[in-house]
């Protein structure tokens, strides 16, 4: 993926961006690269974390990206599973496999899976810090205003238009923040009904395709304050904000 060089004051990142005590001890990918294929795009987005952190979340992270792939298949059966690492997983970890399977039914036909939600919204919040540390330069340690999450499937076309739709924003943020650095000038004519023809320069905030068909994202930073939307999968749709 395309990763910008963060021109935004140093400053405004320091120790851990997931709590208020960590110190930078290392760096943690955003997104984790359980969501994500081999070969591993290059210039995966990084932020500083520490040591506890950088490790306490790989098991709420290992049981969604397990989870995703068994809704999507139907199924818990490794040889049903899209994703070759998933499907490692969900072999050698019979532990996990059971405890979704047991999550499992059938309505109406259809295969569903109950999650786990505090596990899904802890992952859910880590990566949207990440990804506002990462963009906008923003350490986001405190509680969301929203936290959201749905499968796609259940959202109607103009849901989907709607979410998956680029912004178009009046606002800058960070000077020299990646998310600036993104902003793309559009322009677009408009026509009257009485004919007349006038032009309007656009300032655009699109998403950013980490790795096609498995993960994405888009920061926004406007007057309302941060939102962060994440789809995982082309399955998963989350939207975090925090509210000014």
């Amino acid at each position: 993926m395309d990763q910008l060089k963060d021109y935004a004051d140093d400053r405004l990142l320091h120790g851990c961006i997931y709590c208020d005590f960590g110190n930078e001890e290392t760096r943690d990918h955003v997104p984790s690269r359980v969501f994500l294929d081999l070969p591993f795009p290059t210039n995966l987005p990084v932020v500083p974390a520490c040591d506890s952190c950088n490790n306490g979340f790989s098991s709420d992270e290992k049981y969604l990206a397990c989870l995703i792939e068994c809704a999507i298949a139907g199924s818990t059966d490794p040889d049903r599973i899209q994703r070759p690492r998933v499907a490692t997983m969900l072999r050698t970890t019979p532990a996990l496999r059971a405890r979704i399977e047991t999550a499992k039914s059938v309505i109406n036909g259809r295969v569903c899976f109950v999650a786990e939600e505090a596990r899904v919204e802890t992952v859910i919040l880590k990566l949207a810090r990440g990804h506002a540390a990462f963009e906008l330069s923003m350490p986001l340690r405190r509680q969301p205003t929203t936290l959201m999450w749905w499968p796609i499937s259940q959202m109607t076309d103009e849901e989907i238009e709607s979410f998956d739709a680029a912004y178009v924003t009046s606002n800058f943020g960070e000077v020299g923040s990646r998310g600036l650095q993104r902003l793309l000038v559009t322009q677009v004519k408009l026509k009257s009904s009485t004919g007349q023809t006038s032009t309007m320069n656009l300032l655009v905030n699109d998403w950013v395709d980490v790795q096609e068909g498995h993960y994405r994202y888009l920061a926004l930073d406007n007057s309302e304050g941060v939102k962060i939307k994440i789809i995982i999968a082309e399955f998963l749709a989350c939207e975090v904000t925090w509210a000014d």
